[in-house]
């Protein structure tokens, strides 16, 4: 075998040892959203010792270990968490890229990502979703939700139709959907409400103050040096205003109940208790026209209706 043969050979081998492919990643992401082999086997519909085989062969051809044992689960390594992360964003698109194919097939669409702010109401999103899921049995909504939709993440979407605090242009078309009012509450024995009325700033500054990551830097009354603890969901950052733990601006109506009941009490503030947060309905720019179940989800949106 002469020079020029054997680099040939030597590349093609060296190409084929370092080829991945997307089906390995998938199915390495399926066994980290399922826990197990097992479990990502029966996911998938194939055998547990296919699932094996894949993950053994793109280790190998990495060169790196991606998975360790933990219990009864398989977890990342450091290594396998940041290549992973690299490939996330592609799983996405060639799952995009399929959902479109589908529906450019069937002449009907498959799959519809939906992206909404976590502070939208829940007694109004599901009605909603049932609602459109019983007009379109055939079409899976894959709904994502984000915390703070200020930020470039809402722009990277894939998404079909967004709701989104703040309108995206980059994104798509957008309009003013609704607003959600916040209120500044504590419980209802939080030494706040123990002293006279109006509050101040200099008052609010001596107890922590509760923030949803970062949605209420831009505006927090309170100076930089004052306390304030951030919670990464509305959730929680509700139950720690329960809990006492601090004050809070928090969505009306997701502590509707509590106020209610009287265990959280809207605080009496001197430059007013309540801020309002808008909301915008954006469809995807390159969806043009939109299709008939995008078109029929965002005037359930707009409409506030079921059906």
């Amino acid at each position: 075998m002469n020079n020029a043969i054997f680099s040939r050979y030597l590349s093609k081998k060296m190409m084929n040892m370092n080829k991945t492919t997307l089906e390995q990643w998938a199915l390495l992401q399926s066994v980290i959203d399922h826990g197990s082999f097992a479990n990502a086997a029966d996911a998938a519909n194939r055998s547990q010792s296919s699932v094996s085989y894949n993950i053994s062969l793109l280790q190998q051809r990495l060169g790196v270990d991606l998975l360790v044992p933990e219990g009864r689960r398989a977890v990342l390594t450091p290594a396998g968490a940041i290549l992973l992360a690299q490939v996330r964003p592609l799983l996405r698109a060639f799952e995009y890229v399929e959902a479109r194919a589908a529906t450019l097939r069937t002449g009907r669409r498959v799959r519809l990502d939906l992206l909404v702010d976590t502070i939208f109401p829940r007694a109004r999103l599901f009605p909603i979703l049932r609602g459109f899921q019983q007009r379109y049995p055939l079409t899976q909504v894959h709904l994502t939700e984000v915390l703070n939709s200020e930020t470039e993440h809402a722009g990277e979407s894939q998404a079909d139709l967004m709701v989104l605090s703040r309108r995206q242009d980059m994104a798509g078309r957008g309009q003013w959907l609704m607003n959600i009012d916040f209120v500044a509450v504590a419980h209802a024995n939080h030494p706040l409400h123990q002293l006279p009325a109006p509050l101040s700033g200099e008052d609010l500054a001596r107890y922590p103050l509760i923030r949803i990551l970062d949605r209420d830097a831009a505006r927090d009354e309170r100076s930089a040096t004052a306390e304030f603890w951030t919670f990464s969901t509305v959730e929680a950052a509700i139950e720690a205003v329960i809990y006492q733990v601090g004050y809070g601006w928090l969505p009306e109506e997701r502590i509707a109940p509590q106020l209610a009941d009287g265990s959280l009490k809207i605080l009496p503030l001197s430059h007013g208790e309540r801020r309002t947060t808008p909301l915008h309905l954006i469809i995807r720019h390159d969806i043009t026209p939109p299709d008939e179940e995008v078109t029929t989800l965002a005037a359930m949106f707009r409409d506030g209706l079921p059906g």
